[in-house]
């Protein structure tokens, strides 16, 4: 059913180019050709409703979109949550008074930058530009946030967003910032750049108006989709597909690669407080996550999954074992039992939303932390047999981790990525 698509030997990610896609590029997002592949071979009906239960910044819905659907999404990152909602809005509004604004926006700062006071802004943000630029930016924000009930606030705050690695004088780039290692800007101007971005989404706007103003509704919903709550818009059965691609277990902290945009705009001013209202709802897929506590409960409810909750739980033992032989071993054997119970939950969820014969496809790849490999696609798909659903394909779309090959004290395991088509029974 599944043919790979241009999977190797480009970026993975959000789509540096594509409409709405190119708003922002969080690394965590589908690749927007494959999102369009997997709707298409699914063969949904005419403006059904395809749900996903990782939203991220909305790549399956623009596409769900796209192709007439209706969309339904759930993303626990609440900045990234407010930027997929964004590209999902229908606008009443003339795009011609977005760039009207955002040019306003930038002769006011052009008179107002040299008084500002940028002593007092966040130590990542103050180590990751120039003064004269992070002036400009902070004079920027500051003019944009005083415009909350405007109705272009947020995507003048989202062109800003996504201006600031562009303009960074440091090592930005995904998934950590390195504020001690300096680098040319890729863009030296940042309110050239931020029109730009601006003119991006006047285009992308203007050109949805044209072809998909009719579009059944898209919504994106900012919570934790372990939650029942948080599907509960939705009638049992009523959905006709999922796309999704949940967090790989490979140590990404999603929360983390968004730091310098949260500590920039101010929604948290400290480490602890990103934990706590950024990263809390977030499924663990990190050993940032992990603790003690919450793995011992996950390896509680394994056993109520029969025989894979005994795999799970076999593999967490190894890779115990392996953190012990290390000074300094990192917590994948707390990870492991809490990732999977929390897909497990989402399974249930997803269960009860699928209408009868539904599809749900997930793209995902396998790990193998310590050398302990971990079939993460396969656990999935045997989590998802107790949910009520049937695994009818899995496909390897591409293998990954040759980038590493040179690292001597790194495993030789050959992991992949997968698309795993699932059936509601």
């Amino acid at each position: 059913m599944f043919e790979p698509s241009s999977g190797r030997g480009r970026r993975h990610g959000t789509s540096r180019s594509e409409p709405f896609d190119r708003w922002f590029r969080y690394p965590a997002g589908f690749a927007s050709d494959y999102a369009s592949l997997l709707l298409q071979q699914l063969r949904l009906p005419t403006a059904g409703l395809v749900v996903d239960p990782f939203t991220g910044s909305g790549v399956a819905g623009t596409a769900a979109r796209r192709a007439g659907h209706a969309f339904y999404g759930v993303e626990a990152h609440p900045l990234i949550a407010e930027l997929a909602a964004l590209k999902l809005d229908r606008t009443s509004e003339d795009p011609n008074g977005l760039l009207a604004t955002a040019r306003e926006l930038t002769l006011q700062v052009i008179t107002t930058r040299a008084d500002i006071d940028i002593s007092g802004e966040a130590d990542l943000t103050l180590r990751s530009f120039d003064p004269e630029t992070l002036a400009t930016l902070v004079s920027l924000r500051d003019l944009i946030r005083a415009m909350q009930a405007h109705e272009w606030h947020l995507h003048l705050k989202w062109a800003l967003l996504a201006t600031l690695r562009d303009v960074a004088s440091v090592r930005v780039g995904w998934p950590y910032q390195r504020p001690g290692s300096q680098r040319q800007p890729t863009f030296a101007d940042p309110l050239t750049r931020f029109l730009q971005r601006i003119g991006w989404m006047v285009e992308d706007i203007r050109e949805f108006e044209a072809n998909y103003s009719s579009s059944p509704a898209c919504r994106v919903r900012q919570g934790d989709s372990r939650e029942a709550m948080n599907w509960s818009e939705l009638g049992h059965g009523t959905a006709h597909g999922c796309v999704t691609s949940p967090p790989y277990l490979n140590n990404f902290d999603y929360a983390d690669a968004t730091r310098l945009e949260l500590y920039f705009w101010g929604d948290v001013t400290s480490w602890s407080q990103m934990c706590a209202e950024v990263r809390s709802d977030m499924l663990t897929a990190t050993t940032q996550q992990s603790s003690v506590g919450a793995a011992s409960d996950a390896r509680t409810l394994l056993q109520t999954y029969g025989t894979v909750g005994t795999e799970i739980s076999e593999i967490a033992d190894r890779l115990q074992k392996e953190r012990g032989n290390r000074s300094r071993g990192k917590e994948y054997d707390r990870v492991v039992p809490d990732y999977f119970v929390a897909i497990a939950r989402i399974m249930e969820n997803l269960s009860t939303v699928l209408a009868s014969g539904a599809p749900a496809v997930l793209l995902v790849g396998d790990s193998a932390p310590y050398g302990v490999y971990v079939d993460t696609p396969g656990l999935i798909a045997k989590l998802a047999k107790c949910q009520g659903f049937t695994l009818e394909e899995d496909v390897i779309l591409r293998h990954r981790g040759q980038r590493w090959a040179s690292n001597a004290t790194r495993h030789n395991v050959q992991l992949a990525e997968r698309l795993v088509l699932l059936r509601r029974d």
